[in-house]
């Protein structure tokens, strides 16, 4: 049973971290079946399907606005109801995915926000967290509402769950990563 959570969490961290740096481009988990009616239907080649549904779905698709999240939340803002309902959805999507790994990893230690999005957007965090105090989360909307772009702890002091923001640099990351792999041998 140990080494199946260990195991699960491993693959749990290795899937978050792709779906957290690719959630605003991505499409839904449903899809798989329905791409190759797409492609049929639309006449399109497999590169373009690609192109599709890594640059022109997701957010974008759903606004007409554009793949950046800070462009969205203006939107939104401004009253754009389909930047609206994008960040709805976001939310919901990051709370589905918070509630899936919870449940197959029996609870969870921490929260962490990082990149862009997870950084500044303060909404997004709260309103990605409400719903799940039955998991022992719960975010300091004071703390919360003061934090972009800087480390700190959003969680409240009696939180079961630590929630975090930790600031990264997603291109030293990559350049970091790319260095490694090309250097193994």
């Amino acid at each position: 049973m140990w080494r199946y959570q260990t195991d699960l969490r491993e693959e749990a961290c290795k899937n978050l971290e792709y779906l957290g740096i690719k959630i605003n481009k991505e499409v839904n988990d449903k899809v798989r079946g329905e791409v190759t009616y797409l492609m049929e239907k639309l006449n399109m080649k497999p590169q373009e399907m690609a192109d599709f549904l890594n640059k022109k779905s997701g957010v974008l698709g759903i606004t007409g606005i554009s793949s950046d999240m800070r462009d969205i939340e203006n939107a939104a803002n401004e009253g754009n109801e389909k930047a609206q309902l994008a960040l709805r959805m976001y939310e919901y999507r990051i709370k589905k995915y918070i509630g899936a790994y919870a449940a197959a990893m029996g609870g969870v230690d921490a929260i962490v926000f990082t990149a862009g999005v997870g950084e500044n957007q303060t909404d997004l965090r709260e309103e990605s967290c409400k719903g799940l105090e039955f998991l022992g989360i719960k975010i300091n909307k004071e703390v919360n509402d003061k934090v972009r772009g800087k480390e700190a702890i959003i969680s409240t002091d009696d939180s079961k769950v630590k929630v975090v923001v930790v600031p990264t640099d997603e291109e030293i990351v990559i350049a970091r990563d790319t260095v490694e792999l090309i250097t193994k041998k």
